[in-house]
């Protein structure tokens, strides 16, 4: 399969792009990745590079954007940071992204049972991994359920995964706030900014849209 073209790019619109990652996923999950001949599409994007989605997630070994979605070199902009938050260079990255490089698709990606979220419910310090933490507890306060303390840590794989969906609400809301250049890109039709959640157990991505 050859890799990712200026004039497939140029089709693609922000609908398309997302159902190509649904379609990605399926095949993912049924075991019937397409055929790629990888140092081909090396040789192919040589030259330049033509992605139609950017996908923020998290840097959990498990969670490999190109391979849970089936994709290529040269298919997709993948950005991996611990709890899949959104800061000043990530906001920059995604601006290049989809303004510059013409990206249709912004997609933030959860995944079950988070380590960095886990921290965040346990409220865990330890050197810079606190300010880190510090940027995902947000998420732990806006789940009200349940009210009791001795439920809200990582113990409780319930409240976890709650918190790892509230956290991807809460990125793509900050994403909004944050970026005009993406908000107006978004407001115009020119991209679309949707959520996921990827199971760790099923290799299933569950998209918010």
């Amino acid at each position: 399969m050859k890799a990712q073209t200026k004039e497939m790019q140029s089709q693609m619109t922000p609908n398309s792009s997302l159902q190509e990652l649904k379609n990605g996923n399926l095949r993912f999950t049924g075991k019937s990745a397409l055929n790629r001949d990888l140092m081909q599409q090396v040789n192919e994007t040589s030259t330049g590079q033509f992605p139609y989605a950017t996908v923020l997630s998290c840097i959990d070994s498990r969670v490999s954007s190109e391979l849970i979605f089936d994709q290529g070199i040269g298919d997709i902009f993948s950005v991996r940071i611990a709890g899949n938050f959104v800061n000043e260079d990530i906001l920059g990255s995604m601006e290049f992204a989809c303004k510059l490089a013409g990206t249709k698709l912004v997609v933030v990606l959860g995944h079950t049972a988070c380590g960095a979220v886990k921290g965040a419910c346990d409220h865990a310090r330890l050197g810079n991994l606190t300010a880190l933490i510090n940027k995902i507890e947000p998420a732990v306060a806006a789940v009200s359920e349940p009210q009791d303390e001795t439920l809200r840590n990582s113990s409780n794989i319930d409240f976890v995964n709650e918190v790892a969906a509230k956290n991807v609400q809460m990125t793509i809301d900050n994403i909004r706030s944050n970026s005009q250049v993406l908000a107006e890109m978004e407001q115009q039709g020119e991209i679309k900014i949707v959520g996921g959640m990827y199971d760790i157990k099923t290799g299933g991505v569950t998209f918010y849209e």
